[in-house]
């Protein structure tokens, strides 16, 4: 049987995962019955929020020219902070089905996942999807993928996911057009390892796409990166629900195996399977480590313990092997780990599933980038926490991470975006015609100015027309220093930032009233400050809960109520001296804020 693999990549909301939906409908996999929206989002946060989170692999079967064709493909995430899901599906592919909106036209991630494709060397089908939309306008669109990315617009497929219609003629596009695998069945057993999760009863069940050989179910399997073996027990493929099959697998077929794997260690994302008897003499290329591009502070909270936040960390790390997490504590929350992510949706979406999935009750710090600093002994050193920052006497210079960001804007917001981008200190590239109504922005940013609601900005300023993509350029220096909080006269490291020389007094003075609104009244005086080295820049104080220990004294000599307070004073000071501040979950996102 002949086999196609292919993705499906898009910008955010071009109807993915719809498309998805009617090819499992076209091709008889899901019956009508059966059917409903997003078939292959199956994680219920991605149904909440409607958007894909998780590369999810499926298999069909589709009829050309009086021949049955194997189609395998993947539905990927849109949004940029899941670029490492998008590059590890390319991976395992030889075509991909790039969507676009017929209404809103090329965007941001569309030219960053054309782009990724190209570079895979991958053959690529242009679909203009949503033709069925009153404002759409196909020919435009088509016209406009020709001029950005230089696929011919003649050969454009005009589709409509919500109803259908230009399905059947994609489906048969894609058995004419792309390429079948290379693999051959008759060499030694090679298979690539794109994804895996965890299932209490059969362990980790492993994803792969096989590239050489064969594999059957009682084969001994070795993973060539961590040097283990094991027997298969279990081998099958996503229709789109996992279903064991009895036949052996040859080259170019995708599907996922069990084999007793009881540790998450034993299993690499992006390592190479071979039979142990008859082992290949080299792995699979695997994947590039991910770039993490923005820190937090995972730490346990309320009844979890380390223990039990260690387990569902492994658990997630299993099936997103996007993001890093290594241990780290902090005099104010205990033991707990720094997880670097690949941005701010990206640790939101991953906070959530530990809560949802690893039932643990987590305490987050604000989200940091990574410095570079060079000492005055020559040795460059990288930090993710303001904390770890050496002391002040040793270091030369601070770098920033400064990335290279890619807006498409409708002509009328250009000022605003100017004016925004010159306020994070943004520094101007270029700008380049799109088309009558939209145009392309470049700007140098620094990383940390934004990861927080630069995008949300971005989004409201455009009315919801703006979209952007970032990557990372290099590390610049810049006048940095690291800004102190201290909550009762002790500095709470959770809380220290690295910020601009020019911006430290503005943001400090915005942090500490921030703060106060989010710090409760305590039974005495809490000073809040902000400092740079051993100068405080900012003072807010939040009044201690007041008693009127007078309302007993009624008439008499004005010295007897004044004795009360003086009693009441006393006490308020040595309960300063022994009690403890106790700082809730908002008050370390409001960091973030950065008062404009």
């Amino acid at each position: 049987m002949d086999i196609r693999n292919f993705c499906i990549i898009a910008h955010i909301d071009h109807g993915k995962s719809t498309l998805a939906d009617r090819m499992l409908q076209g091709t008889g996999a899901v019956t009508d019955r059966e059917a409903r929206e997003q078939t292959l989002d199956n994680m219920e946060l991605e149904r909440e929020r409607g958007i894909t989170i998780k590369a999810s692999a499926v298999t069909v079967y589709h009829t050309f020219d009086g021949k049955p064709y194997m189609l395998n493909f993947i539905d990927t995430p849109g949004h940029v902070d899941f670029h490492y899901e998008v590059s590890r599906a390319l991976t395992a592919c030889e075509g991909a089905v790039l969507v676009v909106d017929a209404s809103q036209g090329v965007e941001a991630q569309t030219v960053a996942n054309a782009y990724k494709a190209i570079e895979a060397d991958l053959e690529i089908i242009t679909v203009v999807n949503k033709i069925d939309l009153p404002s759409a306008m196909p020919e435009e669109i088509a016209l406009e993928t020709e001029h950005v990315l230089g696929f011919a617009a003649d050969e454009s497929i005009f589709c409509s996911a919500k109803t259908g219609q230009g399905v059947t003629e994609l489906l048969d596009a894609i058995c004419r057009k792309l390429p079948p695998p290379k693999g051959d069945p008759s060499t030694k057993t090679q298979a690539l390892i794109f994804d895996a999760i965890y299932d209490d009863y059969r362990g980790v069940v492993v994803y792969f796409r096989l590239f050489n050989g064969k594999l059957s179910v009682g084969d001994k399997v070795l993973m060539m990166g961590t040097g283990r073996s094991f027997t298969i027990t279990e081998l099958g493929k996503f229709t789109p629900k996992m279903t064991a099959f009895k036949e052996p697998m040859q080259a170019g077929e995708v599907g996922y195996m069990v084999a007793n794997i009881k540790t998450l260690d034993d299993v690499n994302i992006g390592d190479t399977l071979t039979r142990e008897l008859d082992p290949a003499d080299d792995p699979l290329p695997g994947y590039k480590e991910p770039q993490a591009m923005v820190f937090c502070d995972f730490y346990p909270s309320g009844n979890t313990e380390f223990d039990e936040l260690r387990d569902a960390i492994n658990r997630l790390h299993i099936n997103d092997a996007s993001f890093t997490y290594q241990p780290t504590s902090s005099e104010a929350l205990g033991f707990g780990f720094r997880c670097g992510f690949l941005g701010m949706l990206h640790m939101d979406i991953v906070q959530e599933r530990l809560e949802r999935e690893g039932k643990v009750a987590i305490v987050q710090t604000a989200p940091t980038v990574t410095y570079e600093v060079l000492k005055s002994d020559g040795e460059v050193m990288q930090i993710t926490n303001p904390a770890d920052l050496p002391d002040p006497s040793q270091i030369m210079e601070i770098r920033e991470p400064l990335v290279e960001v890619e807006i498409i804007t409708p002509k009328d917001s250009i000022g605003d975006l100017m004016k925004l981008c010159g306020l994070r200190r943004g520094i101007y590239r270029r700008q380049q015609f799109l088309s009558e109504t939209r145009q392309i922005l470049d700007y140098d940013l620094p990383l940390a100015e934004i990861i927080y609601d630069f995008y949300d900005k971005l989004k409201s300023m455009t009315s919801g027309y703006g979209t952007m993509d970032y990557h990372l350029k290099g590390f610049v220096k810049d006048n940095l220093v690291k800004m102190d909080v201290l909550v009762n006269g002790t500095p709470v490291d959770a809380l220290s930032v690295i910020v601009h020389r020019d911006k430290a007094e503005q943001r400090g003075r915005a942090l500490l009233k921030k703060l106060k609104k989010q710090i409760d009244k305590h039974l005495f005086e809490i000073p809040l400050q902000a400092a740079i080295g051993g100068k405080i820049i900012a003072r807010e104080t939040i009044k201690s809960v007041g008693k009127n220990v007078t309302a007993k004294c009624y008439g008499g000599d004005v010295t007897r109520k004044r004795k009360l307070l003086e009693k009441q004073k006393k006490g308020k000071e040595r309960m300063k001296r022994v009690g403890t501040v106790d700082i809730p979950q908002e008050a370390f996102m409001a960091v973030l804020d950065t008062g404009e």
